[in-house]
């Protein structure tokens, strides 16, 4: 089947998320740390000795930092946005994906940060461009879903492998918009056979992580941190200000280890001051002031293609089928 509902634990776990939101968030979290510690350092072995810089596993490209959702954890809710309003500079999204096609990059790609991407108008197009200039990326899309229909579904299925909609809600239940996508897709398998489309039951409320002090319903405490952290390792985070950041966790954009107006994407992802910062994380966040307090982990796809990458497969050559194949064969 072409679309999927997912929930975290299923109904038990989403209830307990919305009743038990710190308990459920602290015993997620131990959880991820105490399984995941492990190939965490072992890949960041890999990367930091490696004799080249290792390209990124996901790139990340937020083309605008607006959202219109109301998540309580998230700065990006339409409710706690603070961010001077920014929509990447289309010649320097091409340039982007034209240095990535020049790179030979065959891993995951995401036109989405702490944003909704379907606020941007020029979406459907940058996801074509993406798709002709990348015919071997995984392209995925993150949406809320807010104002998704099966119209939009359309036009983005030619550029995309797969479509995660998050279902915010305060009931486990699906938005009737999303409901009607769901409909239409369960009963057109045939049309959807080569996108994957996953609904991800989210309660509206949910305490994740304190996302480096900024998530508004969990600030961060003085508790250091000395867990390693992948993100800065496995994604390549960009700005619409056309900059690299840390990560997802920078809420704020306040992190910035390259301007690409100004150089290029492969010299940005190896960029002293970014290698540096990796330096330190590798031992652990305390060493770092951004992330010392941060309590967030990846509990995602990632680490899939990490351990694939540490068994000698690489995982960024991986068609989207096999990738797709591989993820779900290890989930």
């Amino acid at each position: 089947m072409p679309i999927k509902i997912n929930s975290f634990m299923g109904k038990f776990g989403w209830f307990a998320r919305k009743h038990f939101p710190m308990l459920a968030s602290e015993a997620y979290l131990k959880l991820q740390f105490v399984t995941r510690n492990k190939s965490q350092k072992a890949y960041i072995d890999y990367f930091m000795n490696a004799e080249e810089v290792p390209m990124p596993n996901v790139v990340n490209i937020e083309t605008i930092n607006r959202c219109n959702s109301t998540c309580a954890f998230c700065t990006a809710n339409r409710n706690a946005e603070k961010r001077p309003f920014c929509k990447i500079d289309e010649n320097v999204y091409k340039s982007i994906i034209d240095q990535l096609a020049d790179w030979g990059y065959k891993g995951h790609l995401t036109l989405y940060g702490n944003n909704e991407p379907w606020l941007d108008t020029r979406i459907i197009e940058f996801h074509k461009y993406a798709r002709e200039k990348l015919p071997d990326c995984y392209i995925f899309m993150s949406t809320n879903g807010l104002i998704l229909d099966i119209d939009k579904v359309n036009q983005i299925k030619p550029y995309i492998n797969q479509l995660i909609i998050n279902n915010y809600s305060m009931e486990f239940k699906l938005h009737d918009n999303i409901q009607k996508v769901y409909d239409y897709i369960k009963d057109h398998p045939k049309e959807y056979e080569d996108l994957d489309v996953q609904i991800q039951m989210r309660y509206l409320q949910e305490v994740l992580t304190n996302r480096a002090g900024s998530a508004p319903n969990k600030q961060a405490t003085e508790k250091v941190i000395k867990e390693t952290c992948l993100l800065p390792f496995t994604d390549m985070w960009i700005m619409p200000n056309g900059k690299i950041g840390l990560c997802c966790c920078d809420n704020y954009e306040v992190t910035n280890y390259a301007d690409l107006t100004k150089t290029s994407l492969k010299d940005g992802w190896a960029s002293k001051e970014l290698m540096d910062v990796r330096r330190r994380i590798a031992d652990g966040r305390q060493n770092e002031p951004f992330c010392k307090h941060c309590d967030f982990i990846d509990a995602g796809f990632r680490m899939t293609l990490v351990n694939a990458i540490l068994e000698g497969r690489d995982a960024n050559a991986l068609g989207g089928q096999q990738r797709m194949k591989l993820i779900k064969k290890e989930d």
